[in-house]
């Protein structure tokens, strides 16, 4: 004796109703495990201190006040100290190969090789033929 599926159905209806839970005769995901768990956020939140507050941070909070920060002048004042010594920083690499890569992709191999004969110019005149001879493309 087989009870019909819609009766099945209500009855699961009328349970969900009475036990709050959601009704799903699909059994589709809906992510309901994870919405019912405790939040997360509060725990880790209390679990690391708070930072102290910075000169930086009072900086940016109240731009209208002339306020100094020592450590940052300090650190500038090392920066170029350094520079003048000639210990400073590296400067960005700027080359022709960069300029080079935007400007010749997607054109074909002898339009190509017209403009590194253009960019280059005759005093690196070595550098295209051998591109030119072993038809490397490197420069797309």
């Amino acid at each position: 004796m087989s009870v019909p599926k819609s009766r099945i159905l209500d009855l699961l209806k009328v349970q969900c109703r009475i036990f709050s839970t959601t009704f799903n005769p699909e059994r589709l995901r809906t992510g309901n495990k994870v919405l019912r768990q405790r939040l997360k956020g509060p725990a880790l939140a209390s679990y690391y201190p708070r930072r102290p507050v910075t000169m930086r941070h009072l900086m940016k909070a109240y731009p209208d006040l002339e306020t100094w920060d020592e450590e940052q002048e300090d650190r500038l004042e090392s920066i170029a100290l350094k520079k003048q010594r000639g210990k400073g920083a590296p400067k960005k690499k700027r080359t022709k190969e960069g300029k080079l890569s935007k400007k010749l992709v997607g054109l074909p191999a002898n339009k190509a090789v017209y403009r590194i004969k253009e960019i280059y110019g005759p005093e690196e005149e070595g550098r295209w033929n051998d591109m030119i001879v072993t038809g490397s493309r490197q420069f797309v």
